[in-house]
């Protein structure tokens, strides 16, 4: 999937590389959610759709995933910030950030396991028994580009904590973090 994204956007295909990362983000589940080809459909009619795409692209290659995020957000453009973040973390795969954390995916499954863990450790550490804090740190949609620029440092600095443990690879990225909380049910470790 990369690698189509990638060769998308070098031929500044947008709307290609739009269309590839739809159809990876459908996987198997396919329009479970609530959404599916008319989603894509409402999203590809958007009229300057070529422009918002490549405006955070550029702003993902300049400034950060933070402000590409902002950006595809504060367009209009259909895309709600699910989908939003996998567009931007595939073309961090082609084209990294010059600064900031890369791109990640944050979706209703990982937004939904932060807030899990999150809650989980307020509790067993007595510094948010109730959840009020957690609530408000990790809410299970609707980010903020504040929020996304959060989650992405969580991530940046829980992965080098974790390499520095035995259990975890050295070299291990934060997406391989990202995938590991998407794939995990968190009710069997609760």
């Amino acid at each position: 999937m990369a690698a189509a994204v990638a060769d998308a956007l070098e031929r500044e295909a947008f709307r290609e590389a739009l269309i590839a990362t739809y159809v990876w983000g459908k996987g198997k589940r396919g329009t479970q959610g609530g959404s599916g080809p008319s989603t894509l459909h409402k999203i590809l009619a958007v009229d300057d759709l070529n422009a918002v795409l490549a405006d955070a692209v550029t702003a993902l290659r300049e400034a950060g995933a933070r402000e590409a995020y902002a950006g595809l957000l504060g367009r209009g453009n259909g895309l709600g910030p699910a989908f939003s973040t996998k567009f931007l973390y595939f073309a961090g795969q082609a084209l990294p950030p010059a600064q900031g954390p890369a791109p990640l995916i944050l979706d209703r499954v990982l937004a939904e396991r932060l807030h899990h863990l999150a809650a989980a450790v307020g509790r067993e550490t007595g510094i948010d028994p109730d959840g009020t804090a957690t609530a408000r740190a990790w809410k299970r949609s609707n980010w903020s580009p504040h929020r996304y620029g959060v989650y992405l440092s969580f991530m940046e600095a829980s992965a080098r904590q974790l390499a520095d443990t035995k259990s975890w690879p050295s070299r291990a990225r934060p997406d391989l973090l990202e995938r590991a909380l998407f794939a995990t049910d968190l009710a069997t470790h609760a």
